[in-house]
């Protein structure tokens, strides 16, 4: 057994930013599913959102904010952490991430839905610079290990323990078990908190901008120990990523549309006047669908991003990564225009949290894409994920330090059990699932849905969790059954969010139920497993 103060599972901006923060209070482990910088914060290209011109204010951004999440953003939420952003900013200046500056001030950027220039910005590879600097932190500081190749299993919980001791709740987190995924050994981490900062869910899909280990873990591992989940029907899918035979989930960066960039068919006709009349700059639900409707009514596999019209040296030095990335596969992004598809990009929704990232499970926090604060609605505004994930990193490390029992000692669970598992004998098995789960979530939970499909789509992926969790049962456990297990659970409860809403609202549309419904649907769609009556005893 592993014992520390707080154990954080996930190594992005939420979880890093948090570690540093945990560190002055206490011991801290980070478990990781492959390297640190395996994140989605590592390929996030266009920066933050900030208010950090004189021009613009935190009301401005906050009701840039609201417009974009359809009615379902929290307005306490939002104006907390529009106006908490300049403050974490700096943090990262003192930290020597390198933001772009035009003189003394600020290089902002200006991206789809807002109405300033606010995105303070790395050019084209803010995320990557952000990580490095957080991770270089980290591995200087005392207090915090780092376990890479380790992937959580399952939340402990009160029935795992050896005891309950005074005041400790039965169904509250304990820490995790953990899988080495490169020895195969499950061994249990205690911990006296437990932060989910596991990212997105991407994977779920057949496309996305996502990395590989975006699985959806920390949803799914917080579904099963009780917690509430909220909108996980807003899945928001990217406008622009390249479409390309040798290359998967390169994302070109809305920046390129907020510095001109204009999207257009095989033919060169410009269509998104046609949709909204801030063309190009539209929130991303009215562009990803936008895109998707020209492609259906052409044919084609794809449109294209034009930046022809911006100067060439310019386009070097505002985008050096992408434009380097595009040369290498034969793209001049100074005079070819780009070929580009949507593919799922973000989870507005998630495990639902408060103002300090505590879940509806004691002793269990959430911070980054994996929780559902109420910043984002129905929608994400653009250059929104960083920002709460710094913001939020914050005020957890505020509401953990502010509770924390510092006599107490995390309790001790029982140790992981494999006895009976045997091995399984036919990987194609998780193969032919992992390929058609995310298969029908891609054609019939997509950018436009219907209620026949969404009912296809719940007899499709309850059969193969019947499947899997047999597996789980009766296996030793691995990364791919793991992960399996994890997409199949979380596309489950994405079909049913989904069915639940019967209206059309930001990222969720349904040609069933075209409209949007504020009377009966301008609400959260909340989900709560009970605990599993026969929950493995490891």
């Amino acid at each position: 057994m592993k014992e520390s103060d707080f154990l954080i599972i996930g190594s992005g901006i939420a979880g890093l930013s948090l570690a540093l923060n945990l560190a002055e209070h206490g011991s801290v482990h980070v478990v990781t599913k492959k390297e640190p910088v395996d994140s989605n914060t590592n390929l996030a290209q266009g920066g933050i959102a900030s208010v950090l011109d004189p021009d613009d204010s935190f009301a401005m951004h906050a009701r840039d904010t609201i417009a974009t999440g359809a009615g379902l953003c929290r307005a306490e939420i939002v104006e907390m952490v529009v106006s908490e952003g300049p403050a974490r900013i700096r943090d990262l200046l003192e930290l020597g991430v390198p933001f772009a500056r035009e003189g003394a001030r600020f290089a902002l950027g200006l991206e789809g839905g807002h109405t300033r220039k606010r995105i303070v910005h790395c050019k084209d590879l803010t995320g990557r610079e952000v990580e490095q600097r957080l991770l270089e932190a980290v591995r200087v500081h005392g207090r915090v290990e780092v376990f890479p190749y380790h992937m959580a299993v399952d939340l402990i919980q009160g029935r795992h323990l050896e005891a309950l001791s005074a005041g400790q709740a039965a169904d509250g987190v304990f820490g995790a078990y953990v899988l080495s995924v490169q020895t195969g050994r499950v061994e249990a981490f205690a911990a006296r908190r437990t932060i989910l900062a596991t990212g997105g869910a991407g994977k779920v899909y057949l496309y996305t901008t996502n990395p590989d280990i975006a699985t959806g873990d920390g949803l799914a591992m917080a579904y099963r120990a009780g917690a509430r989940i909220a909108n996980l029907e807003f899945v928001q899918f990217h406008p622009t990523c390249l479409h390309h035979a040798d290359v998967k989930s390169f994302l070109l960066s809305e920046a390129l549309r907020g510095e001109g960039g204009r999207l257009i068919r095989r033919d060169g006709e410009r269509f998104m006047e046609r949709y909204d009349a801030r063309a190009e700059l539209a929130p991303r639900d009215i562009v990803a669908r936008a895109i998707d409707n020209e492609m259906k009514g052409t044919g084609d596999p794809c449109v294209y991003l034009d930046m022809t019209g911006r100067d060439g040296a310019f386009l070097e030095e505002r985008f050096p990564h992408i434009y380097e990335r595009c040369a290498a596969l034969g793209i001049d992004i100074r005079r070819d225009p780009i070929p580009v598809v949507p593919a799922t990009h973000y989870f507005c929704g998630g495990i639902d949290v408060d103002s300090f990232g505590r879940t509806s499970v004691p002793n269990l926090f959430a911070v980054g894409e994996v929780s559902h604060t109420g910043l984002h609605g129905a929608n994400r505004l653009a250059s929104n994920s960083l920002l709460e994930a710094l913001v939020f990193a914050k005020r957890t490390h505020d509401g953990l330090v502010g509770d924390l029992d510092r006599s107490a000692r995390a309790p001790r669970p029982r140790p992981w059990s494999g006895e009976g598992a045997g091995e399984l004998e036919q990987a194609v098995i998780l193969e032919h699932d992992w390929d058609e789960a995310r298969r029908v979530m891609w054609d019939y939970v997509g950018i436009v849905r219907s209620d026949q499909r969404l009912a296809i789509a719940r007899r499709r992926m309850r059969a193969m969790a019947e499947t899997v969790h047999a597996l789980y049962w009766n296996c030793r456990v691995t990364q791919d059954l793991l992960e399996l297990r994890n997409i199949i659970l979380v596309g489950e409860r994405i079909v049913e969010s989904a069915m639940h809403r019967r209206e059309s609202r930001g990222l969720h549309y349904t040609e069933s139920h075209p409209e949007r419904d504020d009377e009966r649907f301008q609400r959260d769609t909340v989900l709560v497993r009970p605990r599993e009556p026969h929950a493995r005893e490891e």
